[in-house]
């Protein structure tokens, strides 16, 4: 095997302001570039040319409030609460936005400081509508949490007694509420530079400002993509996840109906962070506990369909190759893109359609689950599908418009009824009076708790391609894919862009016409990403590639819209590595090996991968399928 990659941003940067503050002497520097002496509160130390005070401050372990700040996006400097004393400056600096390129004073906590911050927050709070022990964020609000570090213990400048705007409820993923929004536009940061999808932006002036859709329409009719960034770096409660968990728990309480629920690996890898712990700390065995204890009938694991979802789309990539290479047909599309992500399925269909029958007609591992559960597994079972409810606990905000697409119902019912995310499954055990850490390890429940390391890693980005390549490349060669322990390392890291190649050599019988192929794949997350890489197709410069793995969030699943708050690049890293440690320990390890997915084929789908039941069943028509079945 060969393999090379290259990296390519995964996000734009503002360039810093660099207001009030220029070059005074070329000798004060060691070097451009180099470092700088500064002093913050009289303590002398040296940053590196361009750090900002806040990143200067943080180095050092001084505490410098933030609200429009976040690590993931750009420069902003609106909401001022991090402003801080440059001595020299007659007004007070931004320290998220003052770009350090030469000595300076810094003073952080004066009086003049201080008080400036809360009447910030004494302003922000004016605006800002809605009580706090009824509020989703409660006790998870950076605004909320600025009023106690500052003590305001009183509307200083009134308050807002009904919401000035409509909730927003629309969409089936994203609730708005703009009557909580202190205007910080990360939202707008994280949809337009973060996302590039660009569906939110600050719009009027004066106390007229507030962050709107294009023509001010309801999000459902905009070209959102439902990945729910937004949400996870929104400070308030201005945007949250559409949450059917009162549904649920009716399901739950009625004696007529079957609740089942699958959950997926990043919520498992990120759940305890609602429970205090930190980020890293993979709590599957104890979440099979509470969910029994909750009253879900049967508890399953996503990872099974994910192990199916490998076989199926594996499969389709080799007969797509296969009519391309062997039968030369001109209407085969190659790269096959994966279909895993429904907030990259929604950004494919709205900005490049032309691209449609480039992706996997194979359906998520969330919605084959769906499909099995209210068909063969009800049957096996013995229960009507109709008295079934399927709930999905997803690390996602766009799983819950995509269990409700109109197409998802191939079991003859709705396959999937309601999808949860990882806060909304942790607010759910907190009401049954559960403590998630102290509970004990127990299984998932048969027959679908068996499955494969290789649907666990799905949970980070790479994951998908690294599962399909250990399988794609022993069903051909019949050799085990030649990495140290399985770990097909060019498709991990949070790289942007990765691009590598597996070079196939003394193949099966069966698959001579790959001999000497060297198959080349493309790995990116975050839509940004998506949008270089479909950019490449356009201009013809993908032509030799064969599969794209894409996902919709930073970081992959482990950086869902539907995960713990707060994000970023150092918590994702952590559930990645909770996921990578869990994944190591098992002993199966390759999705062809489940032997669960081979009973479901033996017994159930015994037409094999792409047959015409897996299609009917576990399948979508993105593909014209029958150019691609055997």
């Amino acid at each position: 095997m060969e393999a090379s990659m290259s990296d390519k941003s995964s996000t734009s940067r503002s360039p810093l302001s660099q207001k009030g503050h220029t070059i005074q002497k070329q000798e004060d520097l060691n070097t451009i570039g180099g470092s700088i002496s500064v002093e913050i509160n009289e303590k002398k130390v040296s940053v590196p040319f361009g750090t900002t005070i806040l990143e200067a401050c943080k180095i050092n372990q001084i505490h410098v409030p933030t609200l429009c700040h976040h690590e993931d996006l750009c420069v902003a400097g609106v909401c001022r609460v991090c402003v801080v004393e440059v001595e020299g400056i007659r007004t007070l600096q931004a320290a998220c936005a003052f770009p350090i390129t030469s000595p300076i004073k810094i003073k952080t906590s004066t009086p003049t400081v201080r008080k400036a911050r809360k009447n910030i927050i004494d302003l922000l709070l004016s605006e800002h509508y809605g009580e706090c022990y009824s509020c989703i964020r409660n006790q998870n609000c950076e605004l909320q949490k600025l009023a106690e570090e500052y003590g305001v213990d009183k509307y200083t400048f009134g308050h807002v007694t009904k919401p000035k705007y409509e909730t927003d409820k629309s969409s089936l993923s994203v609730i708005r509420d703009m009557s909580k929004c202190v205007l910080c536009k990360r939202c707008v940061r994280t949809c337009i530079d973060l996302q590039e999808v660009g569906v939110l932006e600050a719009v009027h002036r004066g106390d007229q400002t507030h962050i709107s859709t294009f023509m001010d329409k309801p999000l459902a009719d905009v070209i959102c993509i439902n990945c729910g960034q937004c949400i996870n770096r929104c400070p308030t409660a201005a945007l949250h996840a559409n949450d059917p968990s009162d549904e649920i728990w009716s399901a739950i309480d009625d004696p007529k109906k079957h609740v089942v629920i699958q959950t997926a690996p990043s919520p498992r890898a990120a759940i305890g962070e609602e429970f205090g712990l930190g980020a890293g700390h993979s709590m599957t065995g104890q979440l099979n506990t509470a969910l029994k204890r909750i009253g879900f009938d049967a508890v399953f694991d996503t990872n099974f369909t994910a192990d199916l979802t490998i076989l199926e789309e594996g499969t389709e990539l080799l007969l797509r190759l296969k009519s391309a290479l062997v039968d030369k047909d001109p209407n085969v599309r190659l790269p096959q893109f994966t279909s895993c992500s429904p907030g990259w399925v929604k950004y494919i269909e709205h900005f490049y359609p032309q691209y449609l029958d480039h992706m996997s007609s194979a359906k998520s591992p969330q919605q084959m689950f769906g499909a099995i559960i209210k068909t063969f597994y009800a049957k096996q079972a013995g229960i009507d599908p109709a008295d079934v409810v399927s709930v999905a606990l997803m690390p996602c905000a766009a799983k819950k418009f995509e269990c409700n697409r109109p197409e998802m119902n191939s079991s003859g019912f709705k396959d999937v009824d309601y999808g949860l995310t990882t806060r909304e499954m942790a607010k759910m055990i907190k009401e049954a009076g559960i403590y998630l850490p102290e509970m004990p390890e127990t299984t998932f429940d048969s027959p679908f708790g068996e499955a494969s390391g290789a649907g666990l890693i799905f949970g980070a980005t790479g994951g998908v391609m690294e599962a399909a390549l250990r399988t794609v490349y022993e069903l051909v060669t019949g050799r085990e894919v030649p990495f140290k322990n399985l770990n097909i390392e060019p498709c991990r890291g949070f790289e942007g862009i990765k691009q590598a190649s597996v070079k196939l050599e003394n193949v099966r019988e069966e698959w001579k016409f790959l001999e000497g192929v060297e198959v080349k794949f493309i790995v990116a997350h975050g839509t940004a990403n998506a949008k270089l890489v479909m950019e490449m197709l356009k201009r013809g410069e993908l032509n030799d590639v064969h599969f794209i793995e894409i996902m919709a969030c930073p970081g992959g699943c482990i950086g869902g819209g539907g995960q713990p708050i707060p994000t970023s690049e150092e918590i994702r890293t952590k559930r990645a590595q909770a996921i990578y440690s869990e994944e190591e320990r098992l002993t199966v390890r390759k999705s062809h090996e489940n032997p669960y997915v081979k009973m479901l084929y033996e017994k159930f789908l015994t037409d094999g991968p792409c047959g015409k039941l897996s299609h009917k069943l576990l399948h979508t028509h993105y593909v014209k399928r029958g150019k691609y079945i055997a």
